[in-house]
């Protein structure tokens, strides 16, 4: 019953025109700080991990600041999955690095488009499939009739989508190669087996080696990405990786992956998603930091 009134709730907000959503969103996020809600308090915790020089009174303006993004988020996202293509390009404002895209590989090989969980990563998955032929890794939700929204927004602009699996790799792998494009959302957790440790802000964070084995076995390009809220829609920003990215060394692939993410936020800092537990594993085993969040981390006035 939750999830079909959920459904229904973001059915409805599919409808509402971009400024009265964003309007909407404003209003979420005041009611998010005044009950302090589970991800304003995740957000400060990443905030005082990521930056320590900043003042508990920059956090708490920070983090406030980004709970209307992440309001955005439950707002704007409904839009982008029933209107599609035609409405994102009316609503792009801008768009800078796009002379990047007209690199390529000297070997034939396709793309990775790296889209860290910045701004608008839904509206900038669609406007990537239209580039050329695209695929993602795709986990279904867990509600059958969310799923099956969702999966066919993404179909409908022309994106394959592959399993969270060893056949979604080979899948992205096989299109590689024959000069395909890949999005990958790099800075997710992925399972001990598929991640290793690297620093990310200054702080250990498990990141995937998915993006590093594909760029060894292809020696494709490698790209970021985000769709940057702005004032009337969005804006696009293409960011070349720096070279330590096509690294054998793993641990030198790790590092340059991680500065791309911080460069992206770097952008907009508020438009990240600081609500995710992105250090949630640590090598020392000794726990997370959200565990003792009150104690370890005591909340501002």
């Amino acid at each position: 019953m939750v999830a079909k009134i959920v459904l229904f709730i973001l059915r409805g907000l599919s409808w509402l025109p971009l400024p009265v959503a964003r309007l909407f969103s404003r209003l979420l996020a005041r009611l998010m700080v005044v009950f302090n809600a589970t991800p304003l308090g995740v957000s400060q915790i990443n905030l005082r991990l990521c930056y320590p020089m900043m003042s508990e009174e920059e956090i708490q303006v920070l983090s406030r600041a980004h709970m209307e993004h992440f309001a955005h988020i439950l707002c704007e996202t409904p839009q982008i999955w029933r209107k599609g293509y035609p409405w994102l390009v009316e609503n792009i404002v801008s768009c800078q690095g796009m002379e990047h895209l007209q690199k390529r590989s000297d070997n034939g090989a396709g793309t990775i488009f790296l889209v860290p969980h910045h701004g608008s990563w839904e509206a900038l998955g669609i406007w990537l499939a239209q580039l050329g032929p695209m695929t993602s890794l795709y986990e279904p939700a867990k509600h059958p009739a969310l799923d099956s929204w969702i999966k066919s927004s993404r179909l409908r602009s022309g994106m394959s989508l592959a399993p969270t699996n060893v056949r979604g790799v080979a899948q992205l792998l096989k299109g590689l190669k024959r000069g395909a494009n890949v999005a990958i959302l790099p800075d997710q957790s992925p399972r001990l087996s598929g991640g290793a440790f690297s620093v990310l802000f200054g702080v250990p964070a498990l990141t995937m080696t998915l993006t590093h084995n594909l760029i060894q076995r292809t020696g494709c390009q490698v790209l970021f990405v985000a769709a940057i809220r702005v004032k009337g829609g969005f804006e696009i920003v293409v960011q070349p990786a720096t070279d330590d990215i096509y690294s054998a060394d793993e641990q030198s692939s790790l590092l340059a992956l991680n500065a791309g993410v911080e460069s992206i936020v770097a952008l907009a800092p508020s438009q990240y998603q600081w609500a995710y537990k992105r250090f949630r594993i640590q090598p020392d085993q000794a726990g997370e930091p959200y565990d003792a969040a009150n104690i370890l981390y005591p909340k501002g006035p």
